[in-house]
């Protein structure tokens, strides 16, 4: 398994000296880098890749697409970008999303402003010089007043601890850190382990070409049919003409996406029309079926209709009644794990060479040199693919040694959750910002909506405050504890704390069970923060202050 280099070499070089640094050069972080940019500020991004695109640099498995349409995936700040730039897919794939991004930074000639291959393990705010004294893996020394953290929301893979991992004779592979050369399974026994988002997409695909496919699974998932497609001319010219409108829309709607929300609950019409809407949602295809009815992740009793439609769906696909209710999620209620969307999924076990293993009630007990042995059998493997998932949101920031006032660490001050205010800024950590991560809205919309979002309301708030005089921003105790407490408040009025899903942080031994991201919408979230600027930042305190350079 290919590991990211985290050696500290040291260096003899003096500190580089910035306006600002920005940790990760995927979406956030080349947006970042634009608009500081443009703001005439002198900027440099750290990427520990060998290059731009962030997680679509890293996850390269089988299979790997996004989830929100393509025509959506996709900034919205350049007009001229929109027009030229056409996607090929409905859900576009990994290498088209990642031959973007390069595009992105090509046209806007970001990489001259990039240091790749770099990663940024340490960082202390010094006051009495007001600024930011940062630190590579390879010694390097980097000062900077603003340190803008664009480190992604899954970034960081989780391997579980297996007895015995190290002795293994065949390839071992992580979803999440892929090779960059095409890995072959022809006429090998592979077992993937997982069955969240990347083994639901990449099963299909290791079973065309794998001898024998063995699924180790955990907790079933409700997964969707992409019915993706080849996008025609007239569609992308369509999208093309309107696409001022069909940005608007998403910019206020709750998923980041173009779609009107509902208010219509499930128990709001009779049983037959609610079935008709599941079922044109369903030949639709994506993740508009979670978002059928406005009550669907606050009323157990509307979740479980949409629940159901889909466990009939499963057992309609899957031929073998057992594997059937193996494959049927009947543990937390609809949407409180974000869906999967996927093409021939449940599918694919009516393969004889497919075979499913439930290791909740077989638990896997070590991996052999020659594969996997569970309580009750042992399987031959080749290969083994880890599809399990990310020490999601917080796990890239606490890599990091962050210290901020009087040595404060971020690790100790999150160590029971998250605390920020509006997920952007810390207290106790001046001019330093999270993009797009835990205490916002995220990963439970459009990213590229709210990535553009957190951009543009921090390069407006730090212009703003040069413009003043103002040296250091920082957000108050006060208003960030209140945000954590608001988080709480409104995760609680929903279904989902009640999932032990990623967004829980429960799929990490040890990390609080905190719900990590803003439930109120992308709309809401985008109104709240459009309010707090208009006002003059309250929650944040602007010092005009002389400091030592």
């Amino acid at each position: 398994m290919t590991l990211p280099d985290t050696s500290d070499a040291g260096s003899d070089a003096r500190p580089r000296s910035y306006d600002a640094v920005v940790v990760g050069s995927g979406f956030a972080g080349m947006y970042m880098l634009y608009r500081l940019r443009e703001l005439g500020m002198t900027v440099r991004a750290y990427e520990r890749g060998g290059d731009v695109g962030g997680t679509w640099y890293w996850n390269r498995y089988p299979g790997a697409r996004c989830d929100i349409e393509s025509v959506d995936y996709s900034y919205s700040f350049s007009p001229e970008l929109e027009q030229e730039w056409r996607w090929s897919e409905k859900f576009a794939t990994q290498p088209e999303i990642l031959r973007y991004a390069n595009h992105v930074a090509d046209r806007f000639d970001l990489r001259r402003d990039i240091q790749l291959n770099t990663k940024i393990i340490a960082a202390s705010y010094d006051e009495a010089g007001g600024r930011w004294e940062i630190r590579s893996d390879a010694g390097e020394e980097i000062r900077a007043d603003y340190f803008i953290l664009a480190t992604g929301c899954l970034s960081v893979g989780n391997v579980p601890v297996i007895p015995r991992l190290d002795t293994f004779a065949g390839s071992v592979h992580h979803t999440g850190n892929w090779p960059h050369q095409e890995v072959d399974f022809a006429g090998q026994r592979v077992g993937v382990i997982g069955t969240g988002s990347s083994g639901i997409q990449s099963i299909p695909l290791i079973a065309q070409q794998a001898a024998h496919t063995v699924v180790f699974q955990r907790t079933p998932n409700f997964s969707l049919p992409a019915h993706n497609r080849e996008l025609d001319d007239d569609y992308i010219r369509d999208v093309r003409a309107g696409y001022d409108a069909r940005r608007e829309l998403a910019r206020y709607s709750n998923g980041g996406v173009p779609r009107v929300d509902t208010t219509v609950k499930a128990f709001d019409i009779p049983d037959d029309v609610r079935h008709e809407t599941y079922e044109k949602l369903w030949k639709e295809g994506g993740l508009n079926f979670a978002n059928a009815f406005a009550d669907l992740r606050t009323s157990h009793e509307s979740s479980e209709t949409a629940a159901e439609f889909v466990r009939q769906k499963i057992r309609q696909i899957v031929e073998d009644p057992k594997t059937a209710e193996l494959l049927t999620p009947t543990t937390y209620p609809f949407a409180t794990k974000r869906p999967c969307v996927d093409t021939g999924y449940y599918a694919t076990f009516n393969r004889q060479d497919v075979e499913l293993v439930d290791v909740k009630a077989a638990p896997i007990q070590e991996i052999t040199k020659t594969g996997i042995r569970t309580a009750k059998a042992e399987y031959t493997l080749d290969a083994i693919v880890f599809a399990t998932g990310f020490d999601a949101m917080t796990g890239a920031i606490n890599s990091i040694d962050i210290r901020g006032r009087d040595g404060e660490r971020l690790r100790e001050t999150w160590a029971a959750g998250p605390r920020s205010y509006l997920g952007l800024a810390c207290a106790g950590f001046p001019n330093m910002f999270t993009l797009a991560t835990a205490g916002s809205p995220s990963v439970l919309g459009n990213m590229l909506t709210s990535i553009e979002q957190h951009v543009e309301w921090v390069a407006n708030l730090i212009d703003s405050s040069r413009t003043d005089g103002a040296v250091v921003i920082e957000a108050t105790r006060e208003a960030q504890d209140e945000w954590v407490d608001h988080l709480r408040e409104i995760a609680d009025k929903t279904l989902f704390p009640t999932a032990a899903s990623w967004y829980m942080g429960a799929n990490i031994p040890g990390k609080p069970r905190v719900f990590l991201p803003y439930v109120g919408g992308v709309g809401t979230y985008r109104r709240l923060c459009e309010d707090i600027a208009a006002d003059g930042y309250p929650g944040f305190t602007r010092v005009r202050q002389s400091v030592a350079r």
